[in-house]
């Protein structure tokens, strides 16, 4: 039961974990660019031998960057639901579209295949490989390195009045009220559990018991979500924030050769999965 309200736990998107490590100290454009790349790579990757190296790839990166192990799975448990949901559906009604192979099982328009079995193994290690990667990029870099890098790179759509800054301040401030608001909802859960409420009684495939008992979090979660809203706007304008005013850095970026070797190795990677003709 108490492991139901230990929601801040198991999200790591959006949280910031200062280990020291050589993939903190990055360039956050260089870092922001090549696991770009590298999330393209995992997405377009479709087979068994290409995404085990990245999933051993994806376990190293935690490594490197001297992130717990144990803490970055802790961010793939509150996506199990979905990804079982989603293996289903594509277990099921994915049939016609990958109808090669062996065929297993056909009852009407149900046909499950070796191919669409493939399909759903895959998408399934693509999904985790996916968080592993996002999460290590946001453990490893604060709101601000997020903001200026993703900045720096969208630089040249000012040349068609695209409002970069204001871009990028919008999706660092989301990635970064991840765990905040999941924090809001941990103490709302807590608070109501005190009271009689029920979470976490019904198995965890249980989805539409599960989310009828999320029903009377939702409304005040929007309460304060606009709370904070509000108040983040208070104090940008106490700070005399105005969209689209020149603002300078305190701190400058520089990219060192090690940065660029990074940037190479992880472009090479990329391009090993995207074009080598892995046998499975």
């Amino acid at each position: 039961m108490a492991r139901e309200f230990e929601l801040t736990r198991n999200i790591t998107i959006g949280q910031y974990l200062p280990t020291g490590s050589f993939v903190h100290r990055l360039d956050p454009r260089i870092k922001l660019f090549s696991f770009g790349i590298l999330i393209l790579a995992i997405a377009f990757c479709n087979s068994y031998g290409g995404n085990f190296i990245v999933l051993c790839f994806s376990l190293l990166l935690f490594r490197l960057s001297r992130i717990p192990l144990r803490y970055g799975l802790s961010g793939v448990k509150p996506a199990i639901p979905f990804i079982v949901i989603l293996a289903v559906l594509q277990l099921l009604f994915y049939g016609d579209i990958a109808s090669g192979g062996r065929v297993y099982l056909e009852y009407g328009f149900i046909v499950i295949t070796s191919d669409s079995v493939r399909l759903v193994i895959v998408s399934a290690l693509r999904f985790i490989e996916i968080i592993f990667v996002s999460s290590v990029l946001t453990l490893s870099t604060s709101t601000t390195q997020l903001t200026h890098g993703m900045e720096s790179l969208l630089k040249p759509l000012k040349y068609v009045k695209f409002p970069v800054h204001e871009f990028s301040l919008i999706m660092t401030i989301a990635i970064r009220f991840v765990p905040t608001f999941a924090m809001e909802m941990e103490k709302m859960m807590k608070a109501q559990a005190s009271r009689g409420a029920e979470f976490g009684t019904g198995s965890w495939w249980r989805i539409f018991r599960r989310t009828k008992e999320m029903f009377p979090i939702i409304v005040p979660l929007f309460r304060v979500a606009m709370e904070r809203a509000e108040d983040l706007i208070l104090a940008m304008e106490a700070r005399c924030y105005v969209p689209g005013g020149d603002r300078s850095k305190f701190r400058k970026y520089k990219s060192s050769p090690g940065d660029f070797l990074v940037l190479f190795f992880l472009l090479a990677f990329s391009a090993f999965l995207l074009m080598y003709p892995f046998p499975y």
